[in-house]
């Protein structure tokens, strides 16, 4: 073995690696060392930013490999006896060569402006390049982390003061080579300072504590999953939901039974309903709970970006695409992710949402290759899905895809019992969230909030209560307090009495939109804020008066 006057070009792998024929500990320069496949490396770095982020994931593999490259310049220098002090300050480029890291190849100066520096070298075969490639694609940015941590720790020791490696160019991010430039900090000036935060504890610190708060939100969210999911199926109490009826329970029930499966859910009802309510129960008690429940409305979202929304899109894959970016597929990963007004995609991409669905991967915009998806898929709509079928507006395969199980959710004048109860619970939060004594229902609003016929359901209630906490002036609440849409449902009934001939409900809801709207001022936003209705839902009753 070489060990008199050693150089670092001498080094040789036989010369500094030890192991027993039939396995056992491995022993390099004297030091313990383990071996770990590169694509379980490359697995890891996935994971890590996917569950903490970028900036997070990038903290922690610099800062392993600083601590590797200061520890292996220790070892090294008590392992080895060095030709002089020179060879074990320079050995570092030659070690990541013998560990198969990467082929490291010295730079000579070039003659750039500024000043020259302290060390110059590009790397070849980068694991780390090729590993970023592989399970995430190209990055826009240097992915070498652990390498340019190693180099940083191994000079910092060498040296005696901090020396900081970074990569010029890196092939993780579309270049022909990845190339490191060390320097020091007062040689690197101000182009340091983006960096430092990736070498310092207080950059991990923050990213423990987010990963601190996420795991208590997960807890709570398990904890309730277990009540949940512990209840029978004839229990209704639900946070949130409000299920006296006996419609609503036969709901809650459902979704409590179709939440211990992995089964597409399709929750149809009207607008306001609360089927995003019921899309929370679904997610909440099932196994997938300590996952994200993610939520898109896809009538909000334009035809031209819905794609890049729900499946990612590559760097420059369009106008504006500056960065790549994960679509919501990806962002549900391990939870459910839920399609509001699903009934509103356009035919064309009713097409790549079905191929998605059946072979469970997704293939971001501007990308040849597919990534794979585990996500729990509850749809929603306001409309007929079947008639959308019959008429060609809808595809069929897909409606069968999404319609595994279907839960159909009452409108709330078809459920009187719950409507007095969600009322109170409002007023009860509201109070709450002010820190005022919650106000009672008197006699008159009672009456007329069972008179109405709740166009705008749930979510009607919710904005009428609210408007009528705020305007009444004592600690009850009357029909004068009231929506004067609301409190007069007490002098309609009146009228009725006196021989009266109702109006369809259609043409009501049609008349009274309408009168909002011009009181606004045609401002569609108001009126529909008035309304208690979304924005997206007056656009759709408008259009279909003007087709009417």
């Amino acid at each position: 073995m070489k060990t008199a006057g050693m150089r670092a070009a001498d080094l040789r792998l036989s010369d500094l690696f030890s192991f027993g024929p039939k396995g056992g500990v491995m022993r390099f320069a004297g030091e313990r060392v383990l071996l770990f496949d590169a694509v379980a490396l490359g697995l890891l770095r996935k994971q890590l930013i996917e569950s903490f982020g970028y900036h997070a994931a990038r903290a922690v593999l610099t800062r392993f490999g600083y601590g590797h490259g200061w520890r292996t310049a220790e070892a090294l220098r008590e392992g080895i006896p060095w030709a002089d002090e020179r060879e074990w300050r320079i050995a570092g480029g030659r070690l990541h060569r013998l560990w198969g890291l990467v082929t490291f190849e010295p730079v000579e100066p070039d003659g750039r402006p500024g000043p020259e520096p302290f060390a110059d070298a590009i790397w070849h075969d980068s694991y780390e390049a090729e590993q970023h490639l592989l399970h995430l694609g190209q990055a826009t940015e240097p992915v070498c982390w652990t390498l340019a941590g190693f180099a940083s720790g191994y000079l910092s020791r060498v040296n005696g003061r901090p020396i900081f490696a970074l990569e010029e160019s890196c092939r993780g991010k579309g270049d022909a080579v990845c190339r490191m430039i060390g320097r020091s900090r007062e040689e690197w000036g101000e182009a340091i300072v983006p960096h430092l935060p990736f070498y310092e504890t207080d950059c991990l610190d923050a990213s423990l504590r987010h990963v601190q708060r996420a795991l208590r939100r997960a807890e709570t969210r398990l904890l309730r999953a277990e009540r949940l999911l512990s209840a029978g199926d004839e229990e209704t109490e639900v946070p949130g939901l409000v299920a006296r009826s006996e419609a609503m329970r036969s709901v809650v029930a459902m979704a409590r039974r179709v939440a211990r499966t992995n089964a597409t859910v399709l929750l149809l009802g009207e607008s306001g309903v609360g089927k995003e309510r019921i899309a929370r129960l679904v997610h909440d008690a099932s196994p997938r709970v300590a996952g994200p429940m993610v939520a898109i409305n896809c009538a909000a979202v334009p035809e031209s970006l819905l794609e890049s929304e729900l499946f990612g899109h590559a760097k420059g894959a369009f106008s504006g695409a500056v960065t790549e970016r994960a679509g919501l597929f990806e962002a549900a990963r391990g939870g459910t992710l839920f399609l509001d007004e699903v009934g509103e995609i356009p035919l064309a991409m009713q097409a790549k949402l079905l191929r998605v669905l059946e072979e469970r991967e997704v293939r971001r915009v501007g990308e040849n290759r597919t990534r794979p998806i585990d996500v729990r898929i509850v749809a929603a709509t306001h409309r007929n899905l079947a008639a959308a079928v019959a008429q060609g507006r809808f595809r069929q395969d897909l409606y069968f895809r999404l319609r595994v199980v279907e839960i159909a959710i009452p409108p709330l004048r078809e459920r009187p019992e719950d409507i007095l109860p969600i009322a109170r619970r409002q007023l009860s939060e509201a109070a709450a969230r002010e820190g005022e004594a919650p106000k009672e229902l008197g006699k008159s609003a009672c009456r007329a909030l069972y008179e109405h016929a709740w166009p705008g359901n749930v979510r009607e209630l919710v904005n009428a209560m609210e408007r009528a906490r705020i305007l009444s002036e004592g600690p009850t609440i009357e029909g004068i307090d009231l929506p004067p849409e609301i409190g007069g449902a007490a002098a309609a009934t009146t009228s009725r009495e006196a021989g009266f001939s109702p109006r369809p409900l259609a043409e009501v809801e049609r008349a009274h939109i309408l009168a909002t709207l011009a009181a606004e001022g045609g401002n569609r936003k108001e009126a529909a804020a008035k309304l208690g209705i979304g924005v997206a839902t007056l656009y759709r009753k408008l259009k279909e008066y003007a087709e009417g």
